[in-house]
């Protein structure tokens, strides 16, 4: 019996995690901002935690508006570059790493590991703004 308060708590915490980008607003005009690697996944995130909290309401997210802009700190072209080079950098390594011999595998898993910390670096480069209503 002395764990059902910690149940509650983690039931809780767990039910809040599904949309902890989203600010309530005034007149029923919610908000969710996500920052992430590119555009596509953030706008894919925003929109799970505009239907996760209106779903939670027993309602629908109508979308009233979408701004994507890049927020990152170095100039974009480079910012792209650069998660492409860690992209590519972590499916060349691991593939080394795994089809490798022994000196080539070390080889291979230097370079995953090189490109996700290339890809790490650049970071969350873009900013996806939307703002919904629940109906």
């Amino acid at each position: 019996m002395k764990f059902i308060p910690y149940l509650f708590v983690l039931t809780l915490m767990y039910s809040c995690a599904h949309h902890k980008d989203v600010r309530p607003g005034a007149e029923g005009i919610h908000s969710v901002s996500v920052q992430d690697g590119d555009t596509e996944s953030g706008s894919r995130n925003a929109i799970a935690q505009a239907n996760h909290f209106c779903e939670q309401r027993g309602k629908t997210a109508a979308f009233i508006s979408e701004d994507k802009k890049y927020t990152g700190d170095m100039d974009e072209k480079t910012y792209k570059t650069m998660k492409r080079v860690g992209r590519v950098g972590q499916v060349v390594g691991s593939g080394v790493y795994a089809l490798g011999d022994k000196k080539a595998s070390a080889l291979g898993g230097l370079g995953a590991l090189g490109g996700t910390a290339a890809h790490a670096a650049a970071g969350d480069g873009y900013t996806v703004d939307m703002k919904f209503k629940c109906i």
